[in-house]
């Protein structure tokens, strides 16, 4: 059992809903407009500022970007208005996944946040993570990100009791994974492809109501990490491992401590005790409902989750001063 943190008793599960609310309603004004950049920089500015508000010693472990490359919100920055003598908070956050779905008005969109004790969440650089993630009721070992899709999914077939061809597998709809999909159509899988958002894909796997057994491929570090605390609260498995491309992003890997760059990280390397997740619907999705302009009011749909408690809350929310 994961005990409750008391430092984490400090900072209320719904005040991470409000932060989370705060960048999804800033972003939902461009929903559709076609500019994925404005989007992006609303939220950030939204969800640093509803950060700031609160009585803590946040640092940004999962972010935007390193210093260089992002104004706000990079990892290392300091938020919350306690510094130095406020609870020390780790965070990990992404104001918006899904840019391109937010500027083409395409589904799953989403705010993101989680938090956890100091030292936490992995501390990795921007990079691209490889994924595998499976729901919970699985023995450990189920999965391994060290073995094939068609390895994977015959464990995982022959844990659920069914025929490989049985599992549905989540995978970004990209040109890199083709090789993923063929290998999975093969075995005569059925391929659930998405756009982006693949912090609601990998959660999709927690929900018997989407079908979805597995998640595979490569996506952004943060969401791995912010999927990773997801699982840690509702139960699953998940492995990652950061891709290196190029001498700059293994300088970064140098820069961040990180010798072992073929390293599989598991849940617990990524998410560890006490956390919390939140996430606010930008656009409707799978998980949760975007936002709603009203004639008197803006309403949203968020979910709110905790590790310790085991507990997942859905909050609903009409906003009479955000129009």
């Amino acid at each position: 059992m994961i005990s409750a943190s008391s430092v984490l008793d400090r900072v209320l599960v719904l005040e991470m809903v409000r932060v989370t609310e705060a960048a999804a309603i800033a972003a939902s004004k461009l929903v559709g407009r076609g500019d994925e950049k404005a989007a992006d920089h609303a939220a950030v500015e939204a969800m640093r500022a509803a950060l700031n508000e609160l009585p803590m010693d946040g640092t940004v472990v999962i972010g935007e970007g390193e210093r260089d490359e992002a104004p706000m919100l990079f990892i290392g920055e300091k938020v919350g208005s306690a510094q130095g003598s406020g609870p020390a908070i780790d965070i990990a956050l992404d104001p918006l996944e899904g840019t391109t779905i937010t500027a083409k008005a395409g589904p799953n969109s989403l705010a993101v946040l989680a938090i956890a004790e100091q030292g936490g969440l992995l501390n990795a650089p921007d990079v691209y993570m490889d994924k595998l993630a499976i729901g919970p009721g699985y023995a450990e070992g189920t999965i391994d990100l060290a073995k094939s899709p068609t390895e994977n999914v015959r464990s995982l077939a022959a844990a659920k009791g069914v025929d490989p061809s049985e599992i549905i597998a989540c995978v970004l709809d990209r040109p890199r994974h083709e090789g993923i999909i063929a290998e999975l159509r093969a075995l005569g899988c059925g391929v659930y492809l998405i756009p982006d958002g693949d912090v609601a894909g990998v959660i999709a796997v927690t929900d018997p109501d989407t079908n979805v057994d597995i998640y595979m491929g490569s996506g952004g570090a943060p969401e791995g990490v912010l999927a990773a605390a997801a699982l840690r609260c509702v139960g699953g498995q998940i492995q990652g491992r950061l891709v290196f491309r190029n001498d700059d992003e293994r300088g970064r890997a140098a820069r961040w401590g990180i010798e072992d760059l073929d390293r599989i990280y598991k849940l617990e390397d990524m998410a560890k005790g006490d956390c919390i997740f939140a996430a606010t619907g930008v656009t409707d999705g799978s998980l949760l409902q975007g936002v709603k302009r009203r004639k008197n009011c803006v309403t949203t749909e968020s979910i709110v989750m905790r590790a310790s408690s085991g507990t997942v809350r859905r909050v609903t929310g009409e906003h009479h001063k955000a129009l």
